[in-house]
């Protein structure tokens, strides 16, 4: 029944850590399920679009279906969508490569 200070003052301070422990699991939990996942897509779009070339049939993330005619070097890539029919989009903007074209063989 009778409880010294001491004794008080250390079930505080452990009680504290205990209670800070849930925070910091949440947060691992948050870092593996989401953060890295999309970390880690955002990498494999950039190097989508650094390995775009001329002939590769792409997808906009507007939905649009094109051939890339010229990649440019300030991050355009100017994209046929129809016979004759021109459009410059950002390169950052294509979603998917549908089919790429292989490399010149160099003789």
């Amino acid at each position: 029944m009778f409880v010294t200070p001491a004794y008080a003052q250390d079930a505080g301070a452990a009680g504290g850590l205990i209670s800070i422990i849930p925070f910091i699991l949440i947060f691992v939990i948050m870092y593996f399920l989401l953060i890295r996942p999309q970390q880690k897509k955002v990498k494999e779009h950039q190097a989508m679009v650094s390995a775009l070339r001329r002939g590769d049939q792409v997808v906009t993330q507007g939905g649009i279906i094109g051939k890339v005619v010229k990649v440019k070097e300030d991050g355009e890539a100017e994209v046929e969508i129809a016979e004759g029919v021109k459009v410059r989009v950002l390169k950052q903007t294509i979603a998917t490569v549908i089919s790429k074209t292989e490399p010149a063989a160099k003789e």
